[in-house]
């Protein structure tokens, strides 16, 4: 990546847009990233910018095993992550937009060093497993017509997080795929037959810690990483109590109110 690469500039529109809830076009041509490393670049300035704004640090990560050629990584905010209804977001129209996730929040670091991290390390340094539900939003009018390198660096469509209750970790680590159902207030039910897309929940944050490390950061203790949609995006109502089960693993309730433009 070439050094004078104007990361900031980009990141500086990011976090506009992710504060405002603003959905525009794509980066202009100057600092569009057209390649990972580029991605990688944006995303670390709106990090460095949004927690300058906005007081705040990463509370967690979004990860997946890469399939070839890209990188599914990316921070999420701690202001952005919320474990008491209702949660606040920015809406598409009139509904909410979430995937359903499993979240291991680490009780220990795992900093950088220079020897690989075993999964037995990773393991040994988590110290509770909980429902999750990702909150998606992009900062873009239309992410289909954007390159993956662009959607790297807006952080993949987080806008945040919801923390359930806990589960059991070692019924958890074993989840490869359950019933999800949600029963809202208004009538409707939704439901949806679970699958974890790297079969193991587990398996991407074994990743992430390496990731992390070959890039001289780490895993915080207290941090939660989620690792991948069971179902994809689902869109369920505003204003409206939802009843959320997987089935064999526990239940949550939860309820969204949009956000508003300061």
């Amino acid at each position: 990546m070439s050094s004078d690469f104007p990361a900031s500039a980009a990141a500086a529109i990011l976090v506009e847009r992710r504060i405002n809830g603003i959905q525009s076009e794509r980066l202009p041509d100057t600092c569009r990233p057209q390649n990972l490393a580029q991605a990688l670049a944006i995303q670390a300035a709106v990090t460095a910018h949004w927690c300058e704004q906005m007081d705040d640090t990463v509370g967690g990560w979004k990860c997946l095993q890469p399939p070839e050629d890209k990188l599914i990584v990316g921070p999420i905010y701690t202001r952005t992550i919320d474990s008491v209804a209702p949660v606040s977001l920015w809406p598409k129209g009139d509904r909410a937009r979430i995937e359903p996730e499993l979240a291991f929040i680490f009780g220990s670091d795992l900093p950088p060093r220079a020897e690989p991290y075993t999964p037995a390390d990773v393991d040994a340094a988590i110290a509770r497993t909980h429902m999750a539900l990702e909150l998606i939003n992009s900062r873009y009018a239309d992410p289909a017509s954007c390159e993956f390198p662009e959607m790297l660096a807006d952080g993949l469509v987080n806008q945040g997080l919801f923390i359930g209750p806990e589960v059991d970790a070692e019924n958890a680590r074993g989840a490869s795929s359950f019933t999800i159902t949600m029963t809202c207030a208004n009538g409707e039910v939704i439901e949806r037959q679970g699958q974890h897309p790297n079969t193991h929940p587990r398996a991407p944050l074994y990743w992430l810690a390496e990731f992390l490390r070959s890039r001289g950061e780490g895993i915080v203790a207290g941090q939660a990483v989620i690792t991948g949609s069971y179902a994809g995006v689902i869109e369920v109502p505003l204003n409206t109590n939802i009843h959320i089960d997987y089935a064999g693993l526990g239940s949550m309730q939860v309820s969204f109110n949009p956000k508003s433009a300061a």
